[in-house]
């Protein structure tokens, strides 16, 4: 019997293919279910290790967030993809508005929050604690005089470039001053000092530039020295670096930007850096002249060398408990809590406070002192 004729090549190669199977998609399905792994052992690590309570005292979605955290890497794919975002199409996120080139604006500062409705009802109680606590000074015998910062927008609004800024908005800064007047509060309106100046406010940061500090500092000053019966014997030196320095505005940090090279982020501005101490007058014990002027406020009152630009306009070492994110109140509270602590030296609180304050919701402390008895 004759043996059956063998196959023809092409025959013979598609038998071996069909008989060994291609391998390649098993390793991809492999490093696929590794990396689903990797992100639940992750996860699960993360959860067992949270602080419980936090789940306790806040939404489970708010939680939740706090608790799974980043993962490896995001937030560099976040950064980079801020950068291409904003060389793209010129967005710097929600929290930040272009302006004229170069010129960056706090989005808070040009609209309320949380709409116009929560803004007018923060401020009407924001109202009654101003009164309460120029009235808790006067019985302790210390004198008060504000100062509110105004917005960047208002003051810098040749840079604007069509951003539009709320009418209610601007015209609360007014009402404020007035009611102030009403309430017997001494008050410095820093406007026509800071929008005399080429440049009050830094370009890509909310808070005023050294020009704009020192003359802040110039107007409250004149306005409390006689409350203090003249200028102080304290001196002041004024340290100063050899040559401008590159300076990071909060409004690139706060759109993101602040990691990227340039060419990714705009422009960083140049400062001489500068510090503005009291000269010792006594030997290595000596404490200083006694407190005679508390400054409470937010971060208005930190940037620039301010606390050292109005001693040196006071003749007197300031008593700084101004703090970062302090808006309206922070500072305010945290000062009168302590009150007991106060030396008898104390004569005056310089309260300094963004104009934007004015118009965010209420936190949570102000909520409870608006509440108190």
């Amino acid at each position: 019997m004759a043996a059956p004729p063998a196959p023809p090549p092409s025959a013979t190669a598609t038998a071996t293919a069909t008989a060994t199977p291609d391998r390649r998609h098993v390793r991809f399905a492999f490093v696929i279910g590794l990396l689903l792994v990797a992100g639940l052992v992750w996860g699960l690590w993360r959860l067992a290790t949270a602080d419980r309570s936090a789940w306790q005292q806040a939404g489970a979605e708010a939680a939740m967030n706090r608790t799974l955290g980043a993962l490896p890497g995001q937030s560099d794919w976040t950064r980079w993809g801020a950068g291409l975002r904003w060389r793209l199409l010129g967005d710097l996120g929600p929290q930040v508005a272009p302006g004229c080139p170069g010129w960056l604006f706090y989005r808070d500062g040009l609209r309320p929050a949380a709409g116009e409705a929560v803004a007018a009802a923060a401020y009407a109680r924001r109202l009654a604690l101003m009164r309460h606590w120029a009235q808790v000074l006067r019985a302790r015998g210390v004198q008060l005089v504000v100062a509110t910062v105004p917005d960047k927008s208002r003051i810098e609004a040749a840079h604007l470039c069509g951003l539009p800024v709320s009418a209610a908005m601007q015209a609360r800064l007014d009402d404020w001053q007035q009611r102030l007047a009403e309430a017997g509060v001494s008050q410095v309106d820093l406007r026509p000092a800071l929008a005399a100046l080429p440049q009050a406010y830094y370009r890509t940061d909310v808070h005023m530039a050294p020009a704009g500090a020192e003359a802040a500092a110039d107007a409250i000053g004149r306005a409390a020295l006689p409350m203090l019966g003249g200028p102080g014997t304290q001196r002041f030196d004024d340290q100063r670096g050899a040559a401008p320095e590159p300076r990071m505005g909060d409004l690139i940090v706060l759109a993101g930007l602040d990691r990227l090279p340039e060419g990714w982020r705009p422009a960083l501005e140049r400062f001489t850096p500068e510090r503005i101490v009291p000269v010792a007058s006594g030997g290595l014990l000596d404490a200083g002249p006694p407190a005679e002027v508390l400054l409470v406020g937010d971060s208005n009152g930190l940037r620039s060398e301010f606390p050292g630009r109005l001693g040196r306009q006071l003749g007197r070492e300031v008593w700084t408990l101004s703090h970062d994110g302090g808006y309206f109140s922070g500072a305010m509270l945290a000062a009168l809590a302590q009150q007991e602590r106060w030396p008898a030296s104390l004569k005056l609180v310089v309260w300094t406070f963004s104009e934007l304050s004015l118009s965010l919701p209420l936190s949570a402390d102000e909520a409870r002192a608006a509440a108190a008895p």
